[in-house]
């Protein structure tokens, strides 16, 4: 059995070209499951929690993230705006970022 990416159903089963989900008739395969994963800009996968740091000096508003700067405790997101991560930045707060702006630590 496989646990289904959409709703987590345990009952997911293949049918010999792809994954199918019986409860929310998800479907879903092996390149599927690998394209979703977040990945750093330096091909390391990102997973919920991670600290990152910026590898590229930031525009935001009137104020500018410099390079090297740490981002704690992230939150992985549907896209808004091509940003895919939330994180937090001391002095700054909560702010949305692109994974392939940031370097995990």
């Amino acid at each position: 059995m496989y646990n289904c990416p959409k709703c987590n159903c345990e009952y997911g089963y293949d049918d010999g070209m792809a994954y199918n989900c019986p409860e929310c008739g998800h479907v879903w395969t092996d390149l599927c499951l690998e394209e979703a994963k977040v990945k750093d800009a330096f091909g390391n996968e990102l997973q919920d929690g991670d600290d990152v740091i910026l590898n590229k000096d930031l525009k935001m508003g009137s104020q500018t993230l410099k390079r090297g700067t740490k981002a704690t405790k992230i939150q992985l997101i549907e896209e808004v705006d091509g940003h895919d991560i939330e994180a937090r930045i001391d002095g700054v707060g909560r702010v949305y970022l692109k994974s392939e702006f940031v370097k995990k630590l």
